[in-house]
């Protein structure tokens, strides 16, 4: 531990603890200081193979698979910013999308410039870059209030966590969130002691940066966090002390004291910066476009979804257990984590000190999410950082200073690993031989080769780690595996698994039949595949079944692409040319989400009555 770290350590002191600033640090990470400075050149190694591995991970063959669900938003839209060249105004298909601010879409058309086109990689890069450098924050916030041996398990966690990895080779604005919120954060920690100054300002850019990728959380979590952290910085009891007791003069000087980087001459001039910052494309666009639909929808989908849900409205009880798909392997290993950080910290003085921030960190964004009344399982991604570190944590502990129930819980969950692994031995068996139709429809396992190597290679560590089955041992041996696993099944099986997705083979189909002219062309309740369509101008869109009849009827429609679901509402004469493929394993509800390219004819003209 270097110099600023012990001065750190002595601040952070509990009266508990010796006040030699190396022999607190030494009880911060288990072991005295002469046992831990000859690690450091050694864990400062794992720290860049941890990233190597992570960037390896996020970007290996990041391009080969095509774009789906969501991801087709942001690649469509910055397909149309960087054809039409108005930047300031999202459209899909011509039309406004402006759910999100511009932040995201400029990152993508800023690699675009280096690929020359908007293509599924770079639709994917920023979150791929975002994800790295979220890891590496991690590290560094982690070797703040720890060590970097903490740091460095810390980040091999959240950089195979499951649904981490996923958002990191995802065309979305989510881990953009994540690495611009852990940024504020790290600017906090290495400043917290400091009463004002202008790093106030680099916090407030930090986060006016991330709110213009996916919107105002960039200035909210950082700010729910930081301040519950420094409401109870010194304890609950503290806390209720200094919230509930005095007048309220008093309560207000306790509140203003515990909070001296915001309420300093700095924030005024920070949040005006930031303020500039965040709404200057806002009024870009509504200067061009004499719309303000923009900032409109900054207040729909952030404040309105918030309190006054109009759509996914998921049960409270939600985030519960999505929690453990997110964070998989790894969540195995929360409940000890939990139970470990709440029981030990009210034995030990100094693990109360210790671990006050990570467990502020994550039952402050678990509560903020689970309080909302919009709901979704992605929602909850900021909360994998804290949980990663006390995850961290229990992993680093030596048994003797663990609860015998985390001890336990330490061991259930390696065993769910292990099962896991052994169970999936059945991978190499082809679904036809133990599973009913249509699922034994489903193909082989493809690249059975390197899934071989990948579970040997799981299966040997775990076999290691049940040698000597000690916390550290069983961290490496779930990262090990975990990264196999990962690599194997982003890099491998999800791009052979396009040879089944159907959006991109239909588009060029639709292309192919229709040639040059798309002027044509027409949507029904839906948009199709409109990037790879890669439409010159946008076409026509109907949502009524009126309007489409007067636009048959004016000839203005002779290709239309519709859902099949919406078949039997049409009313005119036509011919179905192609379609999406759907196969036996596909549920009912996505079969009649599939499109169909009909053929449109005229109606035929009404005779006139006899006389």
């Amino acid at each position: 531990m270097d110099h600023a770290d012990a001065g750190r350590a002595g601040r952070a002191r509990p009266p508990a603890v010796s006040t030699n600033p190396n022999e607190y640090a030494a009880a911060r990470s288990g072991g005295t200081s002469a046992e831990r400075l000859p690690d450091d050149a050694w864990w400062r190694r794992a720290a860049i193979v941890v990233l190597g591995l992570a960037a390896l991970l996020f970007c290996a063959r990041l391009g080969v698979r095509a774009l789906w669900s969501s991801e087709f938003r942001w690649g469509e839209i910055s397909r149309e910013m960087r054809l039409t060249g108005n930047y300031f105004w999202p459209t899909i298909n011509g039309r406004s999308y402006f759910d999100k601010p511009l932040g995201s879409y400029w990152l993508i058309l800023a690699v675009s410039w280096i690929t020359g086109a908007v293509s599924e990689a770079a639709a994917r890069a920023p979150s791929a870059l975002a994800g790295l450098g979220a890891v590496g924050l991690l590290i560094l916030i982690t070797r703040r209030l720890y060590d970097l041996r903490t740091g460095v398990i810390a980040a091999l966690i959240l950089s195979t966590s499951f649904s981490f990895v996923f958002f990191s080779r995802n065309a979305s604005a989510d881990v953009e969130t994540i690495a611009g919120e852990l940024g504020a954060l790290a600017l906090f920690l290495a400043h917290e002691d400091d009463a004002g100054g202008w790093w106030v300002v680099g916090l407030w850019l930090i986060m006016a940066v991330a709110s213009q990728m996916k919107g105002l959380l960039g200035f909210v979590l950082p700010l729910v966090m930081i301040g519950s952290y420094r409401a109870l910085a010194d304890g609950w009891a503290a806390a209720g002390r200094g919230l509930g007791t005095g007048s309220l003069a008093a309560r207000w000087r306790w509140i203003v004291d515990r909070n001296r980087w915001f309420f300093n001459w700095s924030t005024p001039v920070a949040i005006a910066i930031a303020a500039i910052v965040y709404f200057t494309p806002f009024a870009i666009s509504h200067r061009e476009t004499g719309s303000a639909h923009g900032i409109y929808m900054v207040y729909r989908e952030n404040v309105q979804r918030y309190f006054a849900p109009f759509d996914h409205r998921g049960p409270i009880y939600l985030y519960v257990y999505v929690i453990f798909a997110l964070m998989a392997p790894w969540s195995a290993m929360l409940p000890a984590a939990l139970t470990d950080a709440h029981q030990r910290r009210r034995a030990h003085a100094d693990r109360a000190v210790q671990d006050r921030f990570a467990l502020t960190f994550f039952w402050a964004t678990f509560i903020f999410y689970t309080l909302s009344g919009s709901r979704r399982s992605y929602y909850i991604l900021p909360i994998l950082p804290p949980a990663a570190i006390l995850v961290a944590r229990v992993m680093l502990a030596e048994p003797a200073r663990m609860t015998p129930l985390a001890r336990r819980l330490v061991r259930f969950g390696f065993g769910l690993v292990a099962a896991m692994v052994a169970l999936a031995a059945l991978a190499f068996i082809p679904p036809h031989r133990f599973l009913p139709y249509p699922y034994s429809a489903l193909p082989p396992a493809p690249d059975r080769g390197v899934y071989a190597i990948f579970w040997i290679g799981s299966s040997v560590a775990i076999i290691w780690a049940l040698r000597d089955l000690r916390p550290p041992r069983m961290a490496w041996a779930i990262g090990v595996v975990a990264w196999l696993f990962m690599f194997y099944f982003y890099v491998f099986a999800m791009p052979a698994g396009d040879a089944y997705r159907t959006e991109k083979p239909f588009a060029y189909r639709i292309r192919a039949l229709i040639g040059a002219d798309t002027s044509g062309l027409a949507f029904y309740l839906n948009q199709g595949p409109v990037y790879y369509l890669g439409l010159p101008a946008p076409t026509q869109e109907y949502d009524r079944l009126g309007d489409l009849d007067r636009a048959i009827a004016a000839d203005k429609v002779r290709w239309l692409v519709v859902r099949r679901r919406d078949l039997p509402k049409l009313n005119f004469p036509y011919r179905q040319i192609t379609s999406e493929t759907v196969y036996p394993w596909d549920s009912k509800q996505h079969g009649l989400n599939e499109m169909a390219l009909l053929r449109v004819s005229l109606p035929a003209p009404k005779e006139a009555p006899h006389k």
